[in-house]
């Protein structure tokens, strides 16, 4: 891993509790930290995607003009892929985590929704093999 910011691709996910996030993304994706924050907010990396973690107290959860409060859990996620879905998902559901859906096959692979503790969307998928 490059610590070039310019070399990483940043994604932000507004999360309910930073430090139960950073414990899901270190512990079960494989994610390492760049900088703890908490409660406010966290930085982790894994290759070249970083992933800010921002909590209600950062300043990406302070209110729109209109009022309206940044929120954990839509439906834009991340994308991870993994060599064998399968054996990944029965490790993370043996470690209790949630899932938003079964494994789906399409033309390009097979996927499945992987909830982390405040209900922001990671893409777990296989590519089909040729």
């Amino acid at each position: 891993m490059s610590d070039n910011q310019q070399d990483l691709v940043g994604v932000r996910y507004m999360v309910n509790d930073v430090e139960s996030a950073l414990d899901f993304y270190t512990r079960h994706l494989g994610f390492t930290l760049r900088m703890n924050a908490a409660p406010a907010f966290a930085d982790v990396v894994r290759g070249n995607l970083r992933l800010l973690l921002s909590g209600p107290t950062s300043s990406a959860g302070r209110a729109m003009p209109d009022g309206t409060v940044p929120g954990p859990g839509g439906w834009n996620r991340i994308h991870l892929i993994v060599s064998d879905l399968a054996a990944e998902v029965d490790r993370l559901r043996t470690a209790g985590l949630d899932f938003r859906n079964d494994i789906v096959t399409g033309p390009g692979g097979q996927q499945i929704l992987l909830e982390d503790p405040s209900g922001n969307v990671v893409e777990l998928f296989q590519p089909a093999r040729d």
